[in-house]
């Protein structure tokens, strides 16, 4: 008997005890084919909806939610039937799970016209209709005539822009994918994922009717502008149009058409500026959803010209809401490689050429009698000067007497360091997806960047100056740059595609020359599959069983691109897996972790499993870890560690909780380096030498020694915490995370490294301490 018929037997067997229906039935070990059957067996009995039937209903649909179950063409004609049955006893279904069925068909579609039919006709019936795409995708299964009386019942008193869409929909030659892709699981055409957006861009017709809306929605905004239109205060658009111009926004983004930015020029002002003196906007509605499409699929221009509605929008409470969800906007930038590069160069900037010396980009303006300088290094600064002398402030008659180019420059300097924090994420985010682009354009238009050329110069590229000949260089060392085609490949040099005598090679170069990087590359960790991850073939334990703290961890996920459910002490709340998607959409990790308990007011969590997912005929299945890309798996490894090493309690100097959670943090405190560890110590090995504590400290494996005037310290590279000579017994010193020696030169930002230098700074002159908690630890055992 297979395993619908078992769950079919289970559920109706009044026989069988509620406590037993989940063992009869085990979802983590059937296969994806068997999953569509039992959600298809488990739709048929969701009429009887008592607690017995409910409980399991509801435990397959979150099986099928977080896998993507198949249906042989009988499950696919058997879940039609099911919710035509479950429509008439209980007036409404999800359709969504109908069509889900048929787009994930293991065979030739079956005939359903009949159970299809049943449905539409039953949803006609209806006054008002949920699902408006659901259905009308689900129509076009059902025949021509009530295909015809869905885009009939659809039209009526609707926008010309929302019937068009219904017209294109139906129109479509590809229902079984392109017509799911609009299917909604409520009253509002939104996709049910990121993939469903890709299937509507993927189709010519809605892509063409995407814009000829965008327009449509500009004309109105240039009538209402000119008094064609009568001006209503949020009234340029209804509901529905502001979600189907969403939807067409969304798809133009997600094709990055080249149209838009001038549509951007129009429709902003549009909708947000009233054609008269009044505070109010045309559409708030449709903005906000344009800054929703931006934090979907975010492009630098459409971002710029939010940021130009930001600055002349009248409504006092809209400029609030715009910087919240712009945050949001540009983190998603980040994530966005293939787009985020393409930086709009801020008006007045100067730059010299990429092959000139280090010269920055440099904004002057003359205001009073005072001159103003922007200029553009790690990050923007605003200073003032007066006849060639730098001030140390804004100078008080220019506050006085010229406020409005003042807020002007701050603004500047703001929106630039917003560039710069998007560029940095996007070019450490393009390993991910191992990005390369073509020479020309990167030599003129980011490595040329007035405001992208200071971050540019310090990072090492590869350009393929012959086909599979790769050339690497820093422009920051005065290197030349090689003679390639203007078409050639450039990409960011990564170590795990070095051999380790290169590597070194380029960390001496980059010491030598005190070149800070935007952020770790010449001293990146690489993370190469170990004997053990070899035996448990698909999952790794590296970063298993940590205690960290779990808010700082679960910040670090938003950080660093990962998407993650919050845990927490309720239903539901217990664990999750943290996912992050790399390779252009190809590859997905996982980092599965657990709420653990409180300790005092901080919340704790335990760290388990990493695992991949690639996907297969647009569905994610799970990968050996041979088989991930080894770019891909050293930087999903990469992330963890961090997860772990920031956050972990072992890294906590004053923890005194008891228990496991203090055994934990002995055993982890002073435990064998990580990669992000063994990198800190190479970087700490080659700075050592230019330090004035250097004759006082050493290196010994996993500590840094450090030799004061009352006794030698051992501080752990991993975790910071300090063991003192010759009793190991425990030190524990906060101090302030810079040292005293402000001169120290890091090749990177690393808060850990920085740990460790200042409290070997602060040990080694060890007889100058005032703070009488350490002294009292260290002359304990002296």
């Amino acid at each position: 008997m297979d395993l619908a018929a078992r769950l079919m037997r289970a559920l109706t067997d009044p026989g069988v005890p509620p406590e037993e229906l989940h063992r009869r039935v085990d979802l983590s070990q059937v296969s994806d084919e068997e999953l569509g059957g039992l959600l298809a067996a488990a739709q048929r009995v969701a009429a009887l909806e008592a607690p017995r039937t409910g409980t399991v209903r509801l435990a397959v649909e979150q099986a099928a939610e977080q896998r993507r179950p198949r249906f042989t063409p009988a499950a696919c004609r058997e879940m039609l039937e099911a919710l035509a049955e479950r429509y008439e006893q209980r007036g409404w279904v999800d359709l969504t799970w109908g069509l889900d069925a048929l787009e994930n068909c293991t065979g030739p579609l079956p005939d359903v016209s009949g159970p299809a039919g049943a449905l539409v006709r039953l949803w006609l019936s209806k006054d008002t209709l949920r699902q408006p795409y659901a259905f009308l995708a689900l129509a076009h299964f059902a025949g021509e005539e009530e295909l015809r009386l869905a885009v009939e019942h659809l039209s009526r008193n609707v926008d010309p822009i929302v019937a068009e869409e219904i017209a294109v929909v139906a129109g479509s030659a590809l229902p079984r994918g392109f017509s799911a892709s609009v299917a909604d699981r409520d009253d509002r055409p939104t996709p049910t994922s990121v993939h469903a957006w890709r299937r509507s861009a993927d189709n010519p017709a809605y892509a063409a009717f995407a814009r000829r809306a965008l327009e449509a929605a500009a004309d109105r905004t240039d009538a209402v502008r000119e008094g064609r239109i009568p001006y209503r205060a949020d009234k340029a658009f209804t509901d529905r149009e502001v979600t189907t111009l969403g939807q067409a926004l969304r798809v133009a983004l997600q094709r990055d058409e080249p149209w838009l930015p001038e549509l951007f020029e129009r429709l902003l002002p549009g909708v947000s500026l009233a054609p008269t003196a009044a505070r109010t906007l045309p559409s708030q509605a449709l903005l906000y959803e344009v800054v929703r499409a931006a934090q979907d699929y975010p492009t630098p221009e459409l971002l710029t010209a939010l940021r130009t509605v930001r600055r002349t929008v009248r409504h006092a409470g809209v400029p609030k809401q715009l910087d919240r969800m712009l945050k949001k906007a540009d983190a998603a930038l980040a994530e966005r490689t293939d787009v985020a590069l393409r930086l709009p160069a801020p008006e007045g900037f100067g730059t010299d050429s990429v092959d000139g010396s280090a010269a920055v980009g440099v904004l002057r303006r003359t205001v009073g009698d005072y001159r103003a300088v922007v200029t553009v290094t790690d990050t923007a600064t605003l200073t003032w000067e007066k006849d060639g002398r730098p001030l140390r402030a804004t100078p008080a008659p220019v506050r006085r007497d010229h406020p409005a180019p003042v807020k002007e420059l701050r603004d500047t300097v703001k929106r630039v360091n917003a560039q710069l924090a998007t560029l940095v994420r996007a070019l450490e985010g393009s390993f991910g997806v191992d990005a390369v682009h073509p020479y020309g354009w990167w030599r003129t238009d980011l490595a040329g960047h007035p405001v992208a050329r200071s971050l540019v110069r310090r990072l090492i590229w590869e350009i393929e100056v012959s086909p599979g000949q790769w050339q690497a260089v820093l422009p920051e060392a005065g290197e030349d740059l090689p003679d390639a085609p203007e078409d050639a490949s450039v990409r960011l040099w990564h170590p795990i595609r070095s051999e380790p005598d290169t590597v070194r090679a380029w960390r001496d170069l980059i010491t030598e020359r005190c070149v800070r990087q935007p952020f770790k590359q010449a001293f990146r960790e690489i993370y190469r599959l170990t004997p053990a991850e070899e035996e448990t073939r698909v999952h790794s334990h590296r970063f298993a069983a940590h205690l960290v703290h779990y808010r700082r961890m679960f910040a670090l996920f938003r950080a660093r691109g990962w998407k993650s459910a919050l845990l927490g002490p309720w239903d539901g709340g217990e664990s999750d897996e943290a996912q992050r998607t790399l390779a252009a959409g190809e590859w997905r990790a996982g980092f599965l972790h657990t709420w653990a308990d409180w300790s005092g007011e901080d919340e704790l969590a335990s760290t388990d499993q990493v695992r991949f997912d690639r996907r297969v005929d647009g569905a994610w299945r799970q990968a050996p870890l041979a088989d991930v890309p080894p770019l891909v798996f050293s930087e999903v490894m990469r992330d963890v560690d961090l997860f772990v090493g920031v956050t972990s309690i072992a890294a906590d100097p004053d923890w005194t909780a008891g228990g496991r959670e203090r055994a934990y943090w002995e055993r982890a405190g002073f435990a064998e380096l990580t990669e992000s560890a063994e990198a800190r110590r190479d970087a700490l090995e080659r700075i050592l030498p230019r330090l004035r504590i250097a004759d006082r400290c050493s290196i010994d494996g996993r500590f840094l020694v450090v030799r004061g005037d009352l006794r030698t310290y051992r501080i752990h590279l991993g975790s910071a915490n300090i063991l003192m000579e010759p009793d190991d017994s425990y030190l524990c010193v906060v101090p302030a995370r810079r040292s005293k020696d402000g001169t120290v030169f890091l090749p990177f930002e690393d808060e850990r490294l920085s740990l460790v230098l200042s409290k070997a700074f602060l040990l080694a002159a060890d007889s100058k301490i005032t703070d009488q908690s350490i002294l009292t630890q260290i002359e304990r055992g002296a």
